[in-house]
């Protein structure tokens, strides 16, 4: 029952080997070079990953939920799209490495559709690769499938966040410490921004957390604007 319990919740690895095996017993030639092909892989994400992790949770650390949610979130608009494209335009390493850091910005606010972009971009429009595009197939060549490729993202990116739901996503068990806004829950009543204007401001009818130091924060004028909130759409939590 062990066996065949392990073998249930390691399914994918499971068909993997045995396709190598299929493979290594009709073709012994391509089934040895497909396991050297995926030793390299494997040896790169072994070198790659770490690096992506500390810088990954380094970033969680630098960059308050609040700046996220302002400039990736669902209220971002044009700018969120535009940061979005630049974020993945910019970026270095194979496509694997833009997946914790993607995890992590949704996590601290990064909407759906700006997710898409930044994966997409990454894949398919980083600077890096369209010098090297343009010095083997022309600038023109490049120029054209660049355009092509950025309205393909922008519709796409469009799409999936209209299928993809928050909760298909992996979220977070508990809110980390600091004051979040439920922004699709505030109605803009300004009522936190009139009890804590030290703390919260409006900005496009809904409220925000003003960037702030967790010691400086006034608990008391804080638990009076969580429970001054018509729809309970401000949360604190204090623990790391």
């Amino acid at each position: 029952m062990t066996i065949l319990k392990k073998i249930k919740e390691n399914l994918f690895l499971v068909a993997v080997a045995l396709a190598y095996i299929i493979m290594l017993i009709i073709n012994p030639t391509m089934g040895l070079e497909s396991v050297k092909n995926s030793g390299y892989y494997i040896k790169e994400m072994l070198m790659i990953m770490p690096v992506i992790f500390i810088l990954t949770a380094l970033l969680e650390l630098w960059i308050p939920k609040v700046k996220i949610m302002r400039y990736l979130g669902k209220d971002a608009g044009v700018k969120g799209v535009f940061l979005s494209f630049v974020v993945g335009s910019i970026s270095a390493g194979p496509i694997y490495a833009a997946f914790p850091m993607c995890v992590m910005l949704h996590k601290k606010g990064a909407s759906i559709r700006n997710i898409v972009i930044i994966l997409s971009s990454w894949a398919v429009i980083k600077v890096p690769m369209l010098l090297n595009e343009a010095k083997f197939l022309g600038l023109k060549f490049m120029a054209i499938r660049w355009v092509l490729s950025v309205l393909a993202v922008i519709v796409f990116s469009w799409i999936a966040a209209k299928i993809i739901k928050e909760e298909d996503l992996p979220a977070e068990g508990k809110l980390k410490s600091g004051v979040y806004i439920n922004r699709d829950a505030c109605m803009g009543c300004t009522i936190c921004s009139k009890n804590y204007p030290e703390l919260f401001e409006m900005e496009r009818k809904k409220a925000i957390v003003k960037t702030h130091k967790g010691d400086s924060l006034d608990l008391d004028k804080l638990q009076e604007a969580i429970k001054a909130c018509p729809v309970t759409a401000i949360e604190y939590s204090e623990d790391f």
